[in-house]
């Protein structure tokens, strides 16, 4: 008798269609992915990370959230954190920022050591994944209610920055020197000037602490 087929350890695939169950299983089998995410019940793998399209403007974008959380006592940040939401996705944004537990929000830190919905600010990276990130993630993030997104379209050489207005994100303008500033954190200016030319100390130096 023929022996039994055997496919070896499950794996995600970007395309595959899985319940927020079957997707959290099999995720936690796949040592070798470092990132996957479920949005509408669809597997999105990311592809291999490039260092000019998304690495280094990632840390600079994150250096300056972060020294910003860091800085304000009751804001957190979080870079590349599983994030569970309402609807059943699961997305890891490049950085996420939210008030802490001591402060009503809508993102908790669970007890898996998860955030569980949406934090008020989350920033992307993209270089090549410009396609989910302005449209099934950005519509993700607008329906669970995250209040600030922020997309850095690193080919483009741009920096979007969106708004949620009447559940709807609405384009925000920067002011004339370049800068964004956040209507839900106290003092966080983002300066694309400052980004885009890779002064990250300089960028640092524009938020009001």
């Amino acid at each position: 008798m023929a022996a039994p087929v055997s496919y070896g350890t499950p794996t995600l695939e970007s395309g595959d269609r899985l319940s927020p169950e079957e997707f959290d299983r099999i995720y936690a089998l796949c040592s070798d992915i470092r990132k996957a995410e479920l949005i509408d019940g669809v597997v999105y793998v990311a592809s291999p990370v490039r260092i000019n399209a998304h690495s280094r403007p990632y840390g600079r974008l994150g250096a300056v959230l972060h020294y910003y959380a860091d800085s304000r006592p009751g804001v957190l940040a979080s870079s590349d954190g599983t994030v569970l939401l309402a609807d059943g996705t699961r997305v890891q944004p490049d950085i996420a920022v939210y008030w802490n537990a001591d402060r009503p929000g809508t993102a908790r830190e669970n007890e898996d050591d998860y955030l569980e919905g949406p934090p008020e600010l989350v920033a992307e990276i993209a270089g090549s994944s410009v396609s989910i990130d302005l449209h099934a993630k950005f519509r993700v993030y607008e329906r669970n209610g995250v209040k600030e997104y922020i997309v850095w379209r690193t080919r483009d050489r741009a920096i979007d920055f969106f708004r949620l207005h009447d559940g709807r994100f609405v384009r925000v303008e920067p002011d004339n020197d370049g800068v964004f500033e956040s209507a839900v954190f106290p003092g966080l200016r983002i300066s694309t000037q400052h980004l885009l030319k890779g002064d990250t100390p300089g960028a640092i130096a524009v938020l009001k602490l």
